[in-house]
This record gives structure tokens, sequence and C-alpha cells, in this order.
């Protein structure tokens, strides 16, 4: 068995909050190892509580206490799934990696809110639990995101400059220039991910999401609606930024929408989050020769085809291609910062969050 110092566990539940995925990894300094991973949903109930505390509401102080202890309690029953169905044991794991569920982000006033019970999760675990990565980074001046792109540099840097998109609610994208470049990464978030098209496809067909886009090719492109979409100043921006459900959600998108038909709409919404990650790429990393996806919109089928024709002259696939399920890259990288953590290394990128210098991001709470 691998030595304890060297596992780590990482848990990760994004903005589209639909549920939580987990992986084990063996962690050292020049070197990664899968070893597994487990993952649950949300129950509709919990994810309707979360989406709720998005916006301001009555009685907001008792309503995060009780979905803080509840995501606590599907962050355990992950990780029990992990060790048993990976043939680990609590004594394998050096620490839990946990990203907690963002509610609110708001770097303008050096704030991000990540709700998960720490302390409950440490109890229920009997593990190391490594939580509140995004503080540290903001207490410094920066966005507190993405933070991915340190993980991604230390695992995905190529023989050509590329890309990792990660297509979650939010779609964020870490620009690695070419192995042996002195030249220093970029990240930022691009815009909506799959936010606004799990908004509608809720709303209109009860789904949680438009599997394969399969409802989106059913419609045809608003170029007005579209136009108007990308008129948002947030794209415009140059980085370091990040945004979130603050300003991508139900409310900003029903100002926008004129007479399209709803699956025009939903056709449209995958349209957006297509070119607002070409257009990204196009402005501040034309140089890039592949672009590498992950994250759960990686699985719309029609979205990675949209991505390809926006981009005849690059490489698009999956970050499967590279050795990684792309379900797994972000819970990848939070076990990743926990060992970061573990060893007092800093885990943040300057350049990509506008933080005054590297920092040690996370809290610990003790098995």
């Amino acid at each position: 068995m691998t030595e304890k110092s060297s596992i780590y566990v990482g848990m990760m539940s994004g903005t589209s909050m639909d549920g939580v995925d987990a992986v084990a990894m063996e962690v050292t300094e020049n070197r990664f190892k899968f070893l597994g991973r487990a993952e649950k949903a949300y129950s509709d109930l919990l994810r309707g509580k979360l989406i709720e505390l998005c916006s301001s509401g009555p009685d907001e102080v008792h309503r995060i206490q009780y979905a803080s202890n509840e995501v606590a309690k599907v962050y355990a029953s992950v990780f029990v799934e992990l060790l048993k169905n990976n043939r680990l044991a609590l004594s394998d794991i050096c620490a839990i990696g946990g990203h907690g569920q963002t509610i609110r982000h708001r770097p303008d006033i050096g704030s991000s809110t990540q709700i998960i019970n720490g302390a409950l999760l440490a109890e229920l675990t009997e593990c190391n639990v490594i939580v509140d990565f995004r503080s540290r980074d903001l207490a410094a001046g920066g966005q507190g995101a993405p933070l991915v792109p340190a993980f991604h540099e230390a695992c995905f840097r190529g023989a050509v400059p590329r890309a990792i998109v990660n297509i979650g609610g939010i779609s964020n994208i870490t620009v690695l220039p070419a192995e042996h470049s002195e030249e220093s990464i970029c990240g930022f978030d691009c815009g909506p991910g799959n936010v606004l098209m799990d908004y509608w496809v809720g709303k209109r067909k009860g789904q949680r999401f438009d599997v394969n886009g399969q409802w989106a090719r059913t419609g045809t492109v608003s170029e007005r609606l579209l136009e108007e979409l990308k008129s948002e100043k947030f794209f415009f921006h140059k980085p370091p930024k990040s945004t979130g459900r603050e300003l991508f959600n139900g409310v900003w998108l029903e100002k926008k929408i004129g007479e399209e038909a709803d699956n025009d709409i939903q056709r449209t919404l995958l349209q957006l989050t297509a070119e607002s990650i070409t257009d990204a790429i196009n402005q501040f990393a034309d140089q890039t020769r592949e672009i590498y996806l992950c994250g759960g919109g990686s699985r719309n089928t029609f979205l990675l085809e949209s991505i390809r024709e926006l981009n005849p002259g690059r490489l698009v696939e999956t970050t499967k291609v590279l050795g990684w399920d792309p379900q797994d890259v972000e819970a990848a990288a939070f076990a990743w910062l926990a060992y970061r953590f573990d060893k007092r290394l800093p885990g943040n990128v300057p350049e990509v969050t506008g933080a005054k210098g590297l920092r040690v991001l996370g809290a610990l709470y003790p098995a």
C-alpha cells in the first residue's frame, strides 16, 4: 500500500449544483497517480435550497447553516463510497480537500462563500479536512478564482500552446504556454458554461440538464438574442476576472428574451457558451493550438461539436485523450491543493487571480 502521506482525496461541487465528485490521488512533488473516484447527485430538495441561497432571501443565516450541514453529509457519504469502491482504508488517506458549494462569489468586495461544515465533515469521516481554499487569495487582493490553473499547469503542459477549458456552471480557461517556454500561464472565467442552459431546460422541460444538447439541436440560433447576451460587460473585461450566478442567472436571461421559441433559446444559450470560450481564447490566447475540455459540459456532444466548428485550425478534444476523465479533473485539483496545503506550499497563481503573491490556501479541521 502506498504510504499514507501521499494519498489525498479531492471533493468538488461546482456552480452547476448537481452533486459531488470525489477523486483519490497519490500525490508527490512531481507525480500524480489516480486511484479511484465516486460521485453522488444532490437531492432535488437540497439542490433547490442551494440555488435559493445564491440570491438574498429571508432567514438566510439559518438556511446557510442547514445547507452547510447537509452538504457536509453528502461529502461524507461520497467519501465513504470512494474508500469502499476502491479498496482504500481510512488510514491510507492523509487529508480531504473539500471545495464546498459556492453560493456567492463577490471578489469586488473581497468575498466568496463556499458553504460546507468542515468540522462536521471531519467528525463524520474521522479524517483531516481542508476547506476554504479561496479566502487567502482574496485577502491578498486576488479574485479567489479560478484555482485549478495551478494544477492544470502541473498536469497538462505540453509541446505546443494549450488551453484547458473547464465547463461547469461557469466556464473557465487555463492558457498553458508550450513546455520550456518562459511565458507565464494565464487563467480566468469566460462566462456561462452550463448554468443558463440548465436553467432554461429545467424551466421548460423539468430536466436538470439537456443531455448531449439534444433539445438545443432542434433549435436555431437567434442572432438577435445572441448579440444581446454577448453585450454583457463581463465579456469585455480583461483578466484577471471571475464570475458566478450573481451575474449569469435566470433573472439576467429573462430580461433579454424576446419572442424566440423555447428550443431556439436553448440553441442560442449553447452557442453563447461555445462563442464566449472561443472569443476568450482568440482575444487573450490566440497562439493556442490545442483545446482540451473538462467538467460536466464536456459531456455535451453538441457543445463539443460547436466549439470544434468555431476553432477549425485547432485540435479540440476532451482531457480524456491526455489520460484524465473530464469529470475527474476538478476534484483531482482539490486533492492536489490539499497536498499543497499539507506541505505548506502555495496553491494560487498570482498571474491568474491577481493576488499580490503566492499564498498557501486552505484551512484545516484535524481528524
